[in-house]
Parts: structure tokens; C-alpha cells; sequence
């Protein structure tokens, strides 16, 4: 009898920079937000879990300013105040995390655009522990990006592309493409063209979640969606 096979859809979002010498370094973004939530390859959802990293989002307060959604920021704190996300270390975020892999036997972590994601998480846990931690998730973990699948599955539809044409969704390349953004892909999939992406971690992977359950309904090649392993 086959195992089920249980995928993490993971999101963050950063800070972009350090203090270094009392300037920021815009080079290394730093995590302040994880969600996740824990699906099969049909989207049943099994576990979600949203946590705010104390280190970056309590204090960093220069770095925190440079964040994209910095105005969210009272949005967090009414969040946490509310017991729907928690405030947690870094490490002890990473330790849920990995606790979630190993309960549900998850080789495989999914996200919007993954190299970013994984790369921001690296990034955070070298900082935090000084480089006597340098990767985040275990070694061997299958990492999967819904930006790259979308583009070999979703995006090749021709009602995909005519709903972009129609909406103005298009690159401005000399030759327009298709976008790929998840706010986007969810529009179409959803049927609400009025959809606005939260741009928070948990929320993000609900939708994420349901951009992985198309890819992986119109195509089970791997090759089209991992981005490494």
C-alpha cells in the first residue's frame, strides 16, 4: 500500500538588510515571517502554523523599517495579541518546522519563487548562529517552486494567456510573456479577479497551495517543478 505522500508549502517574508557598521546591508534578507501548511498532492490541508521570528521582528527595529510590508506591522502585533501566530526564536521556529517534517515523513518543502525563500532562510539561520548553522533544512530535501512549475503548466493554457492578455498581465519584454506572480495565478484559478495577496507568510501558502495542486494535476513530471533535491 502506497504512503501518502505529505508536501510543506512554505512563505516568508524579510527584511531586507543588516546593520553592518552602523549602515544596512541591503544584501542579505533576513526572515521575520514563516508560515507553512502541510497538504497531499490533492490540497487536503493536515497542519498550518504562523510565527513571527522575535530576533528580526522585536529586535531589529532599523532592519525591520527596511521590509516591504513594514505597514503590516500593527497587523502582526494584533495577530499575536489574538493567539492566531505566534512570536518565537528563530531556532525555535526551524525546530517546528522540522518537528512538522518529521511527523508527516515530509521530503519535499514548496514555495512561490523557492530559491529566494530557501536562500533568505540560509541566510537567517548564518546570521543568527554566527555560521555554526548554515542550512536550514535538512540535507536531501526535495525543494519544489510553483513559479517554475506555473510556467510549464499553467501558463501555457490558452485561456491562462488570454485572461493576462485581456487583464493586462503581461511583461513589458520587447515580446510580452505571461506573469507569474501567485496573486495572479490565484486570480485566474479562484475566478476572483479582485483577489489582493496578503503578503504574509501563512496566508501566502494557502494560495500557494492551491497554484501546487494545479501543477500537479496537469502534470506529474517532477522535472517541471523541482528546482533541487
Amino acid at each position: 500500500m502506497a504512503t501518502k505522500k505529505y508536501i510543506m508549502v512554505l512563505d516568508t517574508e524579510t527584511a531586507n538588510g543588516i546593520m553592518v557598521d552602523e549602515k544596512l546591508d541591503l544584501s542579505c534578507s533576513l526572515v521575520y515571517d514563516i508560515g507553512f501548511t502541510v497538504v497531499d498532492k490533492k490540497g487536503n490541508i493536515y497542519c498550518q502554523k504562523s510565527m513571527a521570528i522575535t530576533e528580526i521582528f522585536c529586535g531589529m527595529a532599523d532592519v525591520m523599517k527596511s521590509a516591504y510590508y513594514a505597514d503590516k506591522i500593527p497587523k502582526y502585533w494584533e495577530d499575536i495579541k489574538a493567539g492566531k501566530r505566534e512570536l518565537v526564536s528563530f531556532m525555535w521556529a526551524r525546530k517546528i518546522v522540522l518537528d512538522v517534517m518529521k511527523e508527516y515523513n515530509i521530503q519535499t518543502v514548496s514555495a512561490h519563487n523557492a530559491r529566494f525563500d530557501v536562500n533568505a532562510l540560509n541566510n537567517t539561520i548564518r546570521y543568527i548562529t554566527k555560521s555554526e548553522k548554515r542550512f536550514f533544512f535538512p540535507y536531501g530535501t526535495e525543494i519544489w517552486d510553483t513559479y517554475k512549475g506555473a510556467v510549464h503548466t499553467i501558463c501555457k493554457q490558452k485561456s491562462y494567456i488570454r485572461f493576462c492578455e485581456r487583464n493586462g498581465y503581461m511583461t513589458k519584454h520587447k515580446t510580452p510573456r505571461v506573469r507569474a506572480t501567485a496573486e495572479i495565478l490565484f486570480r485566474y484559478l479562484s475566478g476572483d479577479n479582485d483577489f489582493i495577496e496578503e503578503h504574509q507568510g501563512l496566508d501566502d501558502t494557502t494560495i500557494e497551495a492551491r497554484i501546487l495542486t494545479q501543477i500537479l494535476r496537469q502534470h506529474s513530471k517532477k522535472e517541471y517543478i523541482t528546482l533541487y533535491a
